[in-house]
């Protein structure tokens, strides 16, 4: 029986219990190619024999760098693993200052692209990364050399003995991944991350996983340079579990179908999305069909598990899943029974609503540097509670320190940052790493968390003020897409806006207001200023007086990481978006 104690062995335990025909699959000009549980492991073989024969030692660096999630980039993922070399993801969206920094500051010799876009930011820095010996893609571009020289260049087995003698010399104590943190500032820190790190978190989050070993199917999206997919990506090795991966954020919905996948992963703003759409598609229906949509809504934000809301609530849910709620699971593939969803705070109503469809929604909680689950809701076993991050996984154990912070230490925790002593002491100590998020563990044993310790400031007033759960309540609006509140220092919470410029323009038609074509004029329109005032004011009912988003103004823009107001996993970045949008602070504190 394979033991797991290196990432490389989930193929091999996989192959052993398993032996999947679809282990990998990727649509390859309209077509779904393949890949089985063989297949990848004598692939990842051929790329460990090609890279010892060119001279990879232990402890070398290679860079992955993908726009969409694929095959190619697990069969090198674990073929350089085999090597004893680390691999170092990086984030497709970064600026190509940031390819540079991390390329230079990991000291990559090889570099592996997926397409013309990311291969064009590389190129213009390459002559600044000296370790850089060669690029990499896995798309054909002319010009640029294919990963499948490598599968070439590694046919020949006879030196399989190395790779053999390479992976025997790896420790599960081993450096195994370098994974830059898109941080919200600074420069990018080296989280790393060991064999036993990553390969822990697998083995201790899968019992809260409801998997029926070797017959579930997966449609992957999310980043893969990301921990979060990726460690799902060995949880479903683990599993058995055949993985698709889907073509872009923008064919999601097409691939859901073809697809039909038991289990995705996801973050709070692609859910939002998509109940948003399909809200929309409510409001297009008339008569009784309309009744019944915004009926079985109501009935799902009201939802609590196991029963709680009583026998007369679960008859009228039965009804509405029969009528309404099917549908939802049809239009994302029919077979959908598990979300699992990390990065950022879910909103507590996308919870119930989903999970009164019967699409539940498990929310967890974790970092790059905890590799990165720390708490994980689990249907089963009462283990779901709405508005939490579920229970501690095992092995790990989490303190709340004097502050509130959240202090968490297990076999998950990381090495340290990649050559940052300083860092690493500042956030390593006594033992436990220190998230810098605020929560707290309630009676039951479930983690809350109430917020980014960073992100909390005071008035002048001298009253503290917990930004993401305002946020979080405004964004449940639906003319509001993204807010930032602000207001360190000052007397009273303000907030930029940026206005859901889709939903606005569907309002305004419908109540036939007049807004002008670009998104600088409906920022300035007094009318949807006054509505989404008036959008605000309701919502502020929730909160102390103190807390009260007293003023805004609307951003012309629609954020995003191009933009430079979110990081790739779409958190806002604070002190940039005050940067961008400082003459607006001045408009709202009345500042020169």
């Amino acid at each position: 029986m394979v033991s797991i104690t290196r990432l490389f062995d989930f193929p091999y335990y996989q192959q052993e219990t398993y032996n999947l025909p679809v282990a990998l699959a990727t649509k390859k000009n309209g077509v779904w190619e393949k890949t089985s549980s063989q297949e990848y492991i004598a692939k990842a073989n051929a790329v460990s024999r090609a890279l010892l024969r060119m001279g990879i030692q232990k402890d070398d660096k290679i860079a992955l760098i993908t726009s969409n999630n694929r095959t190619e980039w697990n069969i090198m993922d674990i073929g350089i693993l085999q090597t004893g070399a680390q691999t170092v993801p990086i984030y497709p969206t970064i600026s190509e200052e940031d390819y540079e920094y991390i390329l230079n500051h990991s000291g990559s010799m090889y570099c592996f692209v997926s397409d013309e876009e990311v291969l064009h930011k590389v190129n213009l820095i390459k002559a600044n990364v000296p370790t850089l010996k060669e690029v990499y893609s896995f798309n054909e571009i002319a010009g640029c050399k294919h990963w499948t020289d490598l599968l070439l260049a590694g046919e020949d087995e006879s030196n399989q003995s190395e790779v053999e003698a390479r992976k025997d010399s790896i420790q599960t104590d081993d450096l195994a991944t370098i994974i830059y943190t898109s941080g919200t500032t600074g420069k990018p820190k080296g989280v790393m991350l060991s064999h036993k790190n990553i390969v822990s978190n697998v083995l201790d989050s899968a019992p809260r996983i409801p998997f029926d070993p070797g017959k579930s199917t997966a449609l992957s999206f999310l980043p893969i340079c990301h921990i979060f997919e990726r460690m799902i990506l060995y949880i479903y090795q683990y599993y058995g579990v055949s993985v698709y991966f889907g073509e872009s954020i923008d064919k999601i919905s097409d691939n859901l179908k073809e697809v039909r996948p038991t289990v995705i992963t996801a973050v709070p703003r692609l859910l939002e999305k998509v109940y948003d759409k399909i809200y929309a598609k409510g409001t297009e229906l008339t008569g009784i069909k309309k009744k019944l949509f915004f009926w079985a809504i109501d009935l799902g934000l009201r939802y609590e598990p196991y029963g709680a809301n009583g026998a007369w609530y679960e008859f009228q849910l039965k009804i509405a899943r029969k009528l309404i709620f099917s549908k939802w699971k049809e239009g994302l593939g029919g077979n959908l029974d598990l979300m699992v969803s990390g990065s950022a705070a879910l909103q507590p109503r996308l919870t119930r609503v989903f999970a009164a469809a019967e699409i539940p929604v498990m929310e967890g909680y974790g970092l790059s540097e905890t590799s990165p689950v720390i708490a994980v809701n689990d249907q089963r076993n009462r283990g779901f509670k709405i508005g939490t991050v579920g229970k501690v996984i095992r092995n790990v154990e989490v303190k709340i320190a004097e502050d509130g912070e959240i202090l968490c230490k297990g076999p998950n925790v990381m090495l340290g940052y990649y050559k940052d002593p300083e860092k690493t002491a500042e956030a390593l100590q006594d033992g436990y790493f220190h998230t810098g998020d605020i929560g707290e563990i309630d009676s039951e044993g479930f983690l809350k968390i109430t917020d980014r310790k960073k992100e909390m400031f005071k008035t002048s007033g001298g009253k503290y003020i917990a930004p993401q759960i305002i946020e979080n309540a405004m964004k449940q609006s639906r003319f509001i897409e993204q807010i930032m509140v602000i207001g360190d220092g000052e007397k009273m919470p303000g907030a930029f806006i940026q206005p859901n410029f889709e939903f606005v323009k569907e309002w305004a038609k419908i109540h036939k207001i007049t807004l002008g074509s670009s998104n600088a004029e409906i920022a300035s329109n007094p009318e949807v200023i006054k509505r989404i005032d008036e959008e605000v004011e309701s919502i502020n009912e929730k909160f102390g007086n103190w807390e009260k988003v007293k003023r805004f103004e609307l951003t012309p823009d629609v954020w995003s990481i191009d933009g430079g107001q979110l990081t790739p996993t779409l958190k806002l970045k604070r002190k940039i978006i005050k940067e961008i949008y400082k003459d607006l602070y001045a408009k709202i504190y009345g500042h020169n």
